[in-house]
C-alpha cells in the first residue's frame, strides 16, 4: 500500500513537472523566432538561434543520461538542471546582442536537456508491467499534462503578445522557467540505484541490432520533418499574414488533438504493432506537411493538417518511449532515453534548422514544408525496415526456443 502511494506521488509530481516544462516550451518555441525577428535579426541568424536547441541535443542528453545511470541520482540532476536553465535565461533580459542571445539559448537548453529524458525514466520505472512492457494507458495519463501545459501556454502567450507585444517575451520566459524549478523540487527523491554492476547486454550490442538502427533512422527522419514545424511554422504563418493569436490557435489545434490521443491511446495502440504505428505516423507526417506547403493560405486545411499531430507526434512519441524501454532496460534506460533525444531531436533539429533557413531564404517557407514531406517519406521507409527486422528477430527467437 505504501509503495503504491509513493508511486502515485511520483507520477503526480512527474505530471506536474511535464506540465511546467511544456508550458515553458509552448511559451518559448513558437514565439522565439518572432521575437528574434522583432530584434532585427536576419532569417539565417534566426535559423541559427533556433537550431541551437538541437545542437545541445547532440551531446547534453547523453551526458546527463550517462551521469544518471552511473549515480542513480536522477531527481537531483533534474532539480539542479532546472535551476541552471533558469539562471542561463537571465541573459534574455539584458541588452540584446546576438552573441549574448546565442550563449543564453545554448546554456539554457544544455541544462534543460536533462529534464525530459530523466523524467521519462522516472515515469517508466513506475509503469513497468510484469511482462517487461510499459503501461501505455497510464503513461498517457501522465504525459497528457505536458500537452495541457503546452496548450494553455501557447494560447495565452498568443493573446498576451498580441496585447503587450513581444517586448514581454524575455520576462515571460523567465516566469515559465521558474515554474519548472518549482515543479522539479516537488519531484520526490528516489533511492539512489547505481547500475554499474548489473549484468545485461551492453549498449553497443543493442545499437548493432538492425531493428534498433532502423528504428532510430526512422525517428530521425520523422522528427526531421517536424523540424520545419518547430522552427518555421510561426514564421510561415506570419509571412502569410496570420496574426499572433491565429499563430497560437493553430498551435493549439495540434495540441488539442494530442491531448485527445493521450486520453484514448490505451484503447488504440494495442490494435496494431508498435512499428506499424511508427509507419502510420511517418506517412501521415508526409501528408501533413504537403498540405501545409500547398494550402497555407487556407485556414481550415491548416487546422486539418495540425490535427494530424495526434498521430504524427503523440502516437509516435508514446510508441518510441515504449520501444526505448524495451530495447534499453535497467541500467541502460537513461542512456536509451538520451539517445532518443540525441538521434531523434538533436541531429534532426540542427539539420532542419540550418537547412530550413537556407531553403526559406532561397525559395520561401513553403519549400521547407515540401522538404519536410519528403523527409517523412524516408522515415516511413526506415520504419518499415525496422518492423521487418523486428519480425525476423522474433522468428529466430521463436525457432531457437522450439
Amino acid at each position: 500500500m505504501a509503495e503504491a502511494a509513493a508511486s502515485r506521488r511520483a507520477l503526480a509530481a512527474s505530471a506536474a513537472l511535464s506540465c511546467a516544462y511544456f508550458a515553458a516550451i509552448g511559451g518559448f518555441n513558437p514565439y522565439a523566432p518572432l521575437w528574434y525577428k522583432e530584434l532585427g535579426l536576419s532569417v539565417f541568424a534566426i535559423g541559427l538561434l533556433v537550431s541551437l536547441q538541437s545542437w545541445t541535443r547532440l551531446f547534453a542528453p547523453y551526458l546527463w543520461g550517462a551521469l544518471a545511470d552511473r549515480t542513480g541520482q536522477r531527481v537531483a540532476i533534474i532539480r539542479w538542471a532546472a535551476l541552471a536553465s533558469f539562471v542561463a535565461a537571465i541573459g534574455f533580459v539584458l541588452p540584446p546582442h546576438f552573441a549574448l542571445l546565442a550563449a543564453s539559448v545554448f546554456l539554457m537548453f544544455s541544462f534543460n536537456a536533462a529534464i525530459v529524458p530523466l523524467t521519462e525514466t522516472v515515469v517508466a520505472a513506475q509503469l513497468m508491467r510484469a511482462d517487461g512492457a510499459m503501461d501505455v494507458r497510464r503513461y498517457g495519463r501522465v504525459r497528457v499534462w505536458g500537452s495541457v501545459g503546452f496548450l494553455a501556454s501557447v494560447v495565452l502567450a498568443g493573446w498576451w503578445y498580441q496585447q503587450v507585444g513581444l517586448r514581454a517575451f524575455a520576462a515571460t520566459t523567465l516566469v515559465l522557467l521558474g515554474l519548472i524549478v518549482l515543479a522539479a523540487w516537488r519531484l520526490p527523491q528516489q533511492p539512489a540505484a547505481v547500475h554499474a554492476q548489473e549484468a545485461g547486454e551492453p549498449i553497443g550490442a543493442v545499437l548493432r541490432r538492425p531493428a534498433v538502427r532502423w528504428f532510430f533512422a526512422g525517428v530521425f527522419l520523422t522528427v526531421l520533418a517536424h523540424a520545419a514545424l518547430y522552427a518555421f511554422f510561426s514564421l510561415y504563418l506570419d509571412a502569410l499574414g496570420y496574426g499572433k493569436q491565429w499563430v497560437g490557435l493553430l498551435w493549439a489545434a495540434s495540441v488539442l488533438a494530442e491531448i485527445a490521443w493521450f486520453g484514448f491511446q490505451g484503447r488504440l495502440l494495442d490494435r496494431a504493432a508498435p512499428h506499424r504505428w511508427l509507419l502510420a505516423a511517418a506517412l501521415l507526417s508526409a501528408l501533413r506537411f504537403a498540405l501545409t506547403a500547398g494550402f497555407g493560405a487556407s485556414l481550415w486545411v491548416l487546422v486539418l493538417a495540425q490535427c494530424l499531430h495526434a498521430i504524427t507526434f503523440a502516437a509516435q512519441h508514446t510508441v518510441c518511449i515504449s520501444l526505448i524501454t524495451r530495447y534499453f532496460p535497467g541500467r541502460l534506460r537513461g542512456r536509451g532515453q538520451a539517445l532518443y533525444s540525441v538521434l531523434g531531436y538533436g541531429f534532426s533539429g540542427v539539420i532542419g534548422g540550418l537547412g530550413g533557413a537556407w531553403l526559406a531564404a532561397r525559395w520561401g517557407y513553403a519549400a521547407v514544408f515540401w522538404a519536410a514531406s519528403v523527409a517523412a517519406l524516408g522515415g516511413a521507409w526506415c520504419c518499415w525496415l525496422s518492423h521487418r527486422h523486428e519480425q525476423l528477430d522474433l522468428s529466430v527467437s521463436n525457432a531457437s526456443r522450439a
